[in-house]
């Protein structure tokens, strides 16, 4: 950030008087421009014995495999951005869900939150997806998987599926295990 969304003079990146962290301050009109993570909301869409994915018609990881999601927009729930996701990526309905994992990205400032839901219905590709299929479990493309997020999403449901039982898993993801997925930038 160079210049102040608010007056347009420049900022400078410091820690503003009572605070712990650094942030982009205007000192022409005093604004402190705070930075807050992205939620990325989604869905787990089950079939029976199957999950729906979609092959990612966009960057990054085109061509890759994920769960339907993406970033939350403004005046939505959580909730609503994910049923909004799976519309608009697999042209699909899922019933009755439920908050599944909620996995913290620190070092890329995101929040996935992963629903839990039966799939209502048919489905298609949306504009974001070059095709979009139900897995079973030996089915699953684990190697063509597009985020560690969806790994850890898809690994926690199985588990939880043999077990018999299904609770809100919270975790985080960090550097490292990310960088299996997009090497080190």
């Amino acid at each position: 950030m160079n210049y102040c969304s608010h007056c347009g003079h420049t900022v400078r990146f410091a820690i503003p008087d009572g605070d712990d962290r650094p942030r982009f301050l205007c000192d022409a009109c005093g604004t402190v421009h705070y930075q807050n993570p992205r939620i990325v909301a989604g869905t787990l869409p089950v079939a029976g014995e199957r999950i729906l994915l979609c092959r990612r018609a966009i960057s990054p990881r085109k061509g890759f495999w994920t769960l339907p999601a993406g970033f939350m927009e403004n005046a939505e729930t959580v909730e609503q951005a994910a049923l909004r996701e799976t519309r608009e990526e697999a042209c699909a309905i899922v019933a009755e869900p439920t908050l599944y994992t909620l996995i913290s990205l620190p070092h890329i400032n995101q929040v996935y939150m992963i629903f839990l839901g039966d799939l209502d219905g048919d489905f298609a590709a949306g504009p974001e997806s070059l095709e979009v299929e139900l897995f079973e479990e030996t089915q699953i493309p684990w190697d063509e998987l597009a985020f560690p997020t969806i790994e850890r999403t898809l690994r926690h449901f199985f588990d939880d599926r043999r077990r018999g039982t299904f609770e809100l898993h919270l975790s985080q993801i960090g550097r490292e295990e990310r960088e299996r997925y997009f090497g080190s930038a």
